[in-house]
Formats: structure tokens, sequence, C-alpha cells
């Protein structure tokens, strides 16, 4: 029986999911800002990390697939990438050390401290996860995204359907500041 990353890698070599525009929330969010340094977790092939690269940010994306990296190393080798195990809850993120965080389509609830830490004061945090009317391993129920950023400067939330047509399942998006 194949693992999750497995499951990935699979879907990655297929092209199932590797698309090229970014996430419009990435979009809208950071068009503004001045680059800086930038996390992608669980990035993917890569398409918010390239978006990123492109307006000049340095940015370090980490995902579990060993495909997924080595097709965003190919399309642009200036990105720091890392095949990390994400669940194995032995990632550590440095403290303070980026200005820019984004976990889109990727909800892990042992990672939400690290992600916090990460920041900057004054870092902006993108996070998009889908949502289940009871919570599960990597879906959040309704309202806990943004419970876990009390506190924070809430810059955008939302739940419902997902704005980007290759996402079917509802979805929670939070734009928050530290």
């Amino acid at each position: 029986m194949p693992t999750r990353i497995e499951d990935w890698d699979q879907r990655y070599r297929t092209g199932e999911q590797v698309f090229e525009t970014p996430a419009p929330l990435v979009v809208e969010f950071t068009r503004t800002l001045l680059p800086g340094s930038a996390l992608d977790l669980a990035c993917g092939p890569g398409r918010n990390a390239l978006y990123l690269a492109e307006c000049g940010w340095r940015v370090t994306a980490l995902d579990g697939s060993p495909v997924a990296i080595q097709l965003l190393r190919g399309k642009n080798p200036s990105i720091d990438t890392r095949v990390v195990d994400l669940e194995s809850g032995e990632l550590e993120l440095p403290s303070e050390a980026y200005d820019l965080v984004l976990a889109c389509y990727y909800f892990q609830r042992s990672l939400i401290p690290g992600i916090k830490s990460a920041l900057r004061p004054g870092g902006l945090l993108i996070a998009i996860a889908h949502l289940a009317d009871v919570g599960t391993p990597t879906r959040a129920y309704a309202g806990e995204l943004r419970a876990f950023f009390e506190g924070w400067r809430i810059l955008y939330y939302r739940e419902g359907q997902p704005g980007e047509s290759c996402h079917r399942h509802a979805v929670a998006e939070l734009v928050a500041s530290r």
C-alpha cells in the first residue's frame, strides 16, 4: 500500500496537482509588499514559491514529496528547496526568520507554534486550509484556523468555497500579521 508521500509523488508525476498560477490570495496580499524572506510550507511543485521568487523574494520551499521538490528545482534552482517530512514532528523552524509564511492547502495543527515563531514581528502569514464538519488530522473545523491566531492582526478571513476552481472542498482562508 503506498504512503501519503508516494500518493503525492504519483499525482505530481502525472501533472494532476501541478498548477501554473499562484493562489489568488497569495498574489492579492503580496503584490504590494517589499520582498524579503519567505517560507512556503508544503509547497508542492512550487507555484507560490515560483511567483514569490519572480517578485524578488528569497524563498525557502519545503515539501515531503521528492518529486515536487525536483519539479520546483527544475523551474528555479535559486529557490532554497528541501524535502522535509512535515508530519514527523522533527521540523524546527528558525525563530523570527521570515517576513512571509505560506501554508496553502496544507493544515497540520502541530506546525502552528513553529509557524507563529518563524514570522518576524510585522510578518505576514497566508494560510488556506480545507474544512471538515469535524476536524480531522488534515482538515480544520469551522473557526479553528482563525482561533489559532487569536491576538494577531487579522487582515482577511473567510470560510466557504475556494476561490480557485482547481479545489473542490470548502476552505478557510486567513491572512494575519504578527
